[in-house]
């Protein structure tokens, strides 16, 4: 038999976040006998073990921010010279992309992927002007460009983003369809009661996902519900000053952090709502999963239009306005959720099946390197 196309995935780390969930979903329901993945990283990551598990090798180098512009490309270098032989490289790198394609191409790579994944940048000012560099290589060292939305593309690819291909941020949807028994064992293991409002969110604690503002509208909101939860999943550099702002609030003890985990599909249903200030996204794979789960979700108006999958569970707001998220928070009734299989089969219609998402790009990857 012969041997599988191998896929270098180029990463900063496979942790928890939006675009690692989703190379992870498509990686397990490709056919691996056909098409195997490996990555590029600079740091260790909680999917490295699972990765080696099914066929692939994670490589590492330094990051910029340790080793210096110098440094940095002369890492690439090093490692693409001595690994030329992928056929194609997919990065997902954002506007960091540009000094990896460059560096690849040098050194022969015939297929170069840059995939955006996001609206914005993150960083100092100093940062933001480095990435912004290393984005003007982007264009003559892609081959394909990939976007996760229409906004996705037009941020990073500007006047080319209508010859990018979109690829959803697809998802196994029967994994996240309501149960009324999770909902009840998870809400008890998290020590909650039936009659309480539980306001989820999923995310890094970067200033992104503005979790300081999401923590400024439940503290005004518990004015007016005082036995509401806040449940905050995820890590990130902002943690330690969002723990500080909620003890100088004193509501502690309504939000509850808990950390990266692995059973999101689980946590999802003992949700009541799904809030979501971000201030700029791709296109948020934990907002489809939501949906899957059936749970409401108040997010901001900055979030592409296009994440709303129709089933009448997404509302944007204003992110300037504290006012109208707490309103909205206050208005909300719990009502008894319910997921049908017309629901399941309105997200795979929409395209955001995993099984109909890898096949498209394992067929993709199969065709350029024959």
């Amino acid at each position: 038999m012969s041997k599988p196309v191998r896929i270098l995935h180029v990463v900063v780390n496979m942790n928890r976040g939006g675009a690692e969930t989703l190379i992870m979903n498509l990686y397990r329901s490709i056919n691996r006998s056909k098409v195997q993945f490996d990555f590029l990283t600079c740091k260790e990551g909680v999917f490295d073990p699972e990765i080696k598990e099914l066929g692939g090798r994670v490589h590492r180098i330094p990051y910029v921010s340790e080793v210096g512009h110098l440094g940095y490309i002369k890492s690439l270098d090093e490692f693409f010279s001595s690994h030329n032989n992928f056929q194609i490289v997919h990065t997902h790198l954002n506007q960091m992309s540009g000094l990896v394609v460059r560096a690849a191409k040098k050194n022969g790579i015939k297929y170069c992927i840059t995939h955006s994944h996001n609206t914005g940048g993150e960083g100092s000012f100093l940062a933001k002007g480095y990435k912004w560099y290393s984005s003007l290589y982007i264009p003559g060292n892609s081959d394909f460009t990939f976007a996760c939305s229409d906004k996705a593309a037009k941020w990073l690819f500007g006047s080319k983003a209508k010859d990018a291909k979109l690829l959803n941020n697809g998802i196994e949807p029967e994994t996240f369809s309501y149960s009324p028994e999770v909902r009840r064992e998870k809400r008890k293991e998290l020590g909650f009661k039936d009659h309480q409002l539980v306001i989820g969110h999923i995310g890094r604690f970067t200033k992104q996902k503005n979790h300081m503002f999401l923590v400024e509208v439940f503290a005004e909101f518990l004015k007016r519900k005082p036995d509401s939860i806040l449940l905050l999943c995820g890590d990130g550099v902002l943690r330690k000053s969002l723990e500080a702002r909620v003890e100088e609030l004193k509501i502690q003890e309504n939000v509850q952090f808990l950390g990266v985990r692995s059973d999101v599909n689980q946590l999802l249903q003992a949700f009541d709502l799904f809030a979501f200030p971000s201030l700029h996204e791709g296109l948020p794979v934990t907002l489809v999963e939501a949906q899957a789960a059936g749970v409401p979700c108040l997010i901001s108006s900055e979030i592409t239009k296009e994440v709303d999958l129709g089933l009448g569970l997404i509302k944007h707001i204003n992110i300037t306005n504290i006012d109208a998220w707490v309103n909205e928070f206050e208005k909300f009734k719990m009502e008894q959720r319910d997921m049908d299989t017309k629901k399941i089969n309105q997200i795979r219609e929409r395209g955001y099946d995993i099984k109909s998402t890898s096949l498209w790009l394992q067929d993709f990857y199969l065709s350029k390197a024959r």
